[in-house]
């Protein structure tokens, strides 16, 4: 069998959602290390009244397509774009267009879906269930295809406990599904969306089911493969490490913890973390390209890959990394506390959160300005509510699959498209993934650090004044009015005052 870049060479590679984070390094990671693939097309629409064209011409001046810029400074010209709109009849395709990909596509790459939790389930189905079903027709006319890639999420199936490399079937029949909603009016769906999606916790994860089961049922003789990545996070390695650009997932949680303003968080005791870095997932979903498509006794097999990091808690390792390269203007000092109790949660919500921004908010006013803390803590609660299913859950993914997929690797492959998880090392990758908010979600400058080091160490300050004269406060209130406190005070000082004492001798005789 060839290795990846050699079997990618001289074919035409269709992508979708291409100016997605996820598409954006597969089509940097693909004219990267396949420097032989002869064409990508992509499929964009336009958009604020920028044309696919201009998107993409955007797109590929950030930071991070710089590395493929420096080693093929004529990539752009391999990248076609395609007008489309996947919710539009025919995928809003010409004719023209639909007969070049029709005859030309060797490879399809669908990545496009919306990732958004709470999208209202007509919009859900469009997106995720209706545009991979006029995919897959578009499929069935390529002539050349060998391989149709539908990128999926581990989260499919979340009402199980073990979710196994199968496609499982969904609650509803998805043709009957879409046939309802065409004559139900938003309100009526609105009603009916939690028994439809039943113990799933939200309209992403329910569609992405649906849609897996309607890849398998549709397929018909197309070769397919499906990738289920969990949570996707920074860039591991490439094309440098840390690359993020957005605040979706966990992004906006570490920003938000790194600013002081998220203090506590409701996750079970024995979650785990299923976060997976991005450049791992492309490796992945081009290697599982490779195997599926080269695989003429396998033409007909429908494979579908899990691909999950799971690992302990990531909190300390986010909270230490801001504590000694901080955000500039940091509401607080970094620190997160996790609960698996939903009262002691609330509790802290208002000690923590709603408290310091009502106050904080009271002092803007009097100085004249607007007040936004408490809409920022508002908006924080409702993204945590939506993340909390997850936190508060564990699940056991079999990955047998992706274990073979590597097996099959030579070596050379097996460093150019590195998937193995096992081979990261937690805590730096979390440090890099910190650093890369603060560089490239919020744009702060490195620069920046001993300012906003000593920012934090006047929190610091505060902290302890603010401590220091509630203390005094409760003594002058409470207990100097009562002798019954004053002798409670007076004792456990004492306690504490021979326990360190004990300590002390203890210690010296050692």
């Amino acid at each position: 069998m060839v290795n990846i870049p050699e079997y990618y060479a001289g074919k035409n590679v269709l992508i979708t959602g291409a100016t997605g984070f996820m598409g954006k390094v597969l089509l940097e990671k693909l004219l990267r290390s396949c420097p032989g693939v002869k064409a990508v097309y992509v499929m964009v629409r336009s958009k604020a009244g920028q044309s696919p064209q201009a998107r993409i011409a955007d797109m590929i001046n950030c930071k991070l397509f710089e590395r493929l810029q420096e080693e093929q400074p004529g990539f752009a010209e391999k990248i076609i774009a395609v007008n489309s709109d996947l919710t539009l009849p025919e995928l809003d395709l010409s004719k023209e267009d639909q007969s070049i990909l029709a005859e030309n596509v060797n490879i399809v790459f669908h990545c496009a879906a919306t990732i958004r939790f709470n999208e209202p389930l007509k919009d859900a189905v469009q997106l995720n269930v209706l545009a991979t079903q006029k995919m897959l027709a578009l499929a069935h006319r390529m002539k050349h295809l060998q391989i149709f890639i539908h990128i999926s999420t581990a989260y499919a199936n979340c009402d199980r406990e073990l979710i196994e490399e199968i496609v499982y079937p969904p609650p509803v029949d998805y043709r009957r599904l879409i046939d309802s909603l065409d004559w139900m009016d938003d309100e009526l769906v609105s009603a009916l969306t939690p028994k439809l999606i039943g113990e799933r916790p939200n309209t992403y994860t329910y569609t992405k089911a649906l849609a897996e089961y309607m890849v398998q049922q549709e397929a018909g003789d197309l070769n397919v493969a499906i990738i289920r990545p969990s949570i996707v996070g920074a860039s591991w390695k490439e094309p440098f490490p840390g690359w993020i650009d957005n605040f979706n997932g966990p992004s906006g949680i570490f920003i938000a913890a790194g600013k002081g303003i998220l203090r506590t968080m409701r996750a079970s005791n024995d979650a785990v973390a299923d976060l997976v870095p991005v450049d791992v997932v492309i490796n992945a979903t081009l290697a599982a390209a490779w195997y599926s498509g080269s695989q003429t006794l396998n033409r007909l097999k429908r494979q579908t890959f899990n691909h999950v990091f799971s690992h302990t808690s990531s909190e300390y390792h986010v909270i230490s990394t801001f504590k000694r390269n901080p955000l500039e203007q940091a509401f607080r000092r970094p620190n997160v506390n996790l609960t698996s109790n939903h009262l002691i949660n609330q509790y802290w919500i208002a000690v923590s959160h709603k408290a310091p921004a009502f106050l904080y908010d009271l002092y803007l006013r009097l100085i004249g300005r607007e007040p936004r803390m408490m809409k920022t803590i508002t908006r924080l609660h409702k993204a945590m509510m939506v993340l909390e299913y997850f936190t508060s859950h564990s699940w056991v993914w079999n990955n047998d699959n992706v274990t073979m997929l590597m097996a099959q690797m030579s070596p050379e492959d097996k460093k150019m498209f590195n998937f193995d998880v096992r081979q990261l090392h937690w805590a730096e990758y979390m440090e890099s993934y910190c650093m890369g908010t603060k560089k490239y979600v919020l744009n702060e400058e490195l620069s920046g650090l001993p300012a906003a080091r000593k920012h934090l160490n006047k929190l610091r300050n505060i902290r302890y004044t603010f401590n220091t004269i509630l203390v005094v406060f409760i003594w002058r209130v409470f207990i100097a009015r009562s002798q019954m406190a004053r002798n409670i005070w007076y004792f456990v000082v004492s306690l504490c005052f021979k326990f360190l004492s004990y300590f002390r001798a203890s210690s010296t005789m050692r």
